[in-house]
């Protein structure tokens, strides 16, 4: 549907000299078929296949680096795989190469329940992490949705449902190993809570996107469970009303963990999706967390906002089960969603404001898609000011696809002109990469091109992503 060409005339097939020592050190965990490689050549972005040649699996650091300095040697791209469950098409193989799976790196190395910290593999996921800490009474609150790997979640700065509280992967992540371009293994960072020892380089590889290095270790911050978890969803007769009310209740400084903005159409979605019964009109999720007085002091607080933005009522989720539901709901909204244009893809986007500036955004990016008679949904984490569009197209529409993308392009240069940022959690991938250079100026661009020219100097860690080279 959406195939760049810039990379195109630079793919290679694999010489002879670099299968046969990629055969010798991983054997069966090294794989050449049509539907391993289809498997490694897509992510949920709106972009075609683009296969890599050839796809291993690794156990240890240290094979990813024998791995990447084998690539290094014979010039072949590669590109670190997690869960495949990016949107701006970052894991997609261009120039082809070797995708390294990291999914089997799958170990949670140590629990610091004195210190809220775990050091883990990068194949870990959220989900399997919280689940291992459980007991502990701690948890990790990093939720982008999708049960992501941690490894992308760093490569990626993820963010989500819960960073209006408690941060991104960038405020969450201590320390990393990380596998160079030439194959060096070098630690960033430590255990500590704060460090003034020389160049952040963790907070380099964190966001990178697989374009500086290989991450092969993250370790994160943990989170008391609080005492008591609350949710509350309501209803607004419009998306001004929803969205101001979220304004004033950031402002009034209430430490909601959670609030999700969701427009009618959203609303509809996950309503057949998950056989749900919400008003569809444009509705609020709230989560609040803390001892049991603050969250219900913190819900009365909302409560009386909402009230004053004509709300129609709390429903209250104090149940697990409840809450569960909702958020597997809200979780489910992209898949919900194609199920409003049979045989559409949906083009996601996504862009951050400041807060004062997030009503205004969101309402002239709604009547842009209305007056393009898109098949839309707004979905956001309005707490930090990040909102998502999923655009439906037909896929085999080039005009359908434009149409969408100009709409794209419009929001983006709104948000920049308003002080934000073209993607608040997506990435840049393939898909914002002009638009890295609009928010950021050609002189900074070339400030990060002279990091990658660094420190990857042949061009072989994911190429094609984030900058030009």
């Amino acid at each position: 549907m959406n195939q760049p060409v810039e990379l195109a005339a630079l793919k290679k097939p694999l010489p002879e000299a670099f299968i046969s020592p990629l055969k010798a050190l991983f054997g069966d965990r090294m794989s050449t078929t049509q539907a391993m490689r289809e498997h490694h050549g897509r992510d949920e972005s709106s972009y075609d296949p683009m296969l890599p040649d050839a796809v291993i699996f690794v156990h240890t650091t240290e094979e990813v680096a024998a791995a990447v300095k084998l690539c290094g040697r014979h010039g072949v791209p590669v590109i670190a795989y997690g869960a495949g469950t990016s949107l701006e098409g970052h894991i997609l193989a261009l120039r082809g190469g070797l995708s390294i799976d990291l999914s089997q790196m799958n170990r949670v190395l140590a629990i610091d329940a004195a210190d809220l910290t775990a050091t883990v593999q990068p194949g870990v996921t959220r989900k399997q992490l919280n689940q291992e800490i459980k007991d502990t009474g701690l948890f990790f609150p990093i939720d982008p949705g999708a049960d992501a790997s941690l490894g992308g979640m760093a490569a990626t700065r993820a963010s989500g449902t819960n960073a209006v509280r408690y941060g991104t992967m960038r405020e969450n992540t201590l320390a990393l190993t990380v596998v160079t371009a030439d194959g060096r293994i070098i630690k960033t960072g430590t255990r500590a809570k704060k460090s003034s020892a020389g160049y952040d380089l963790t907070r380099l590889f964190v966001g990178s996107e697989g374009t500086l290095g290989i991450i092969t270790e993250v370790t994160v911050r943990l989170y008391p469970q609080p005492e008591a978890i609350s949710a509350a969803i309501c209803s607004f007769e419009s998306a001004a009303d929803a969205v101001n009310a979220v304004i004033q209740t950031i402002q009034m400084g209430v430490p909601v963990a959670r609030v999700e903005f969701l427009d009618e159409n959203g609303v509809k979605a996950i309503n057949a999706h998950d056989n749900l019964n919400l008003i569809e009109k444009p509705l609020l999720l709230f989560e609040f967390h803390g001892s049991e007085s603050g969250v219900q002091e913190q819900a009365k607080l909302v409560q009386e906002i909402a009230a004053e933005h004509h709300a129609a009522g709390f429903e209250w989720a104090t149940r697990p089960e409840d809450r569960s539901r909702l958020w597997a709901a809200r979780h489910n909204a992209y898949f919900a969603l194609l199920q409003l244009r049979p045989g559409s893809r949906a083009i996601s986007t996504d862009c951050c404001v400041p807060i004062s500036r997030l009503a205004e955004c969101i309402l002239e990016t709604k009547a842009d898609l209305e007056r393009n008679q898109i098949v839309y949904s707004i979905i956001g984490h309005v707490g930090d000011g990040n909102f998502h569009v999923q655009m439906l197209v037909d896929p085999n529409d080039a005009a359908d696809i434009a149409k969408a993308e100009a709409v794209n392009s419009r929001m983006v240069t709104r948000a920049i002109e308003m002080d934000g940022t073209c993607t608040g959690e997506h990435g840049v991938g393939l898909h914002k990469m002009n638009f890295l250079v609009q928010e950021h100026g050609e002189d900074a661009i070339d400030t990060m091109r002279a990091i990658k020219h660094a420190l990857d100097p042949g061009n072989i860690l994911n190429p094609g992503k984030i900058i030009r080279w």
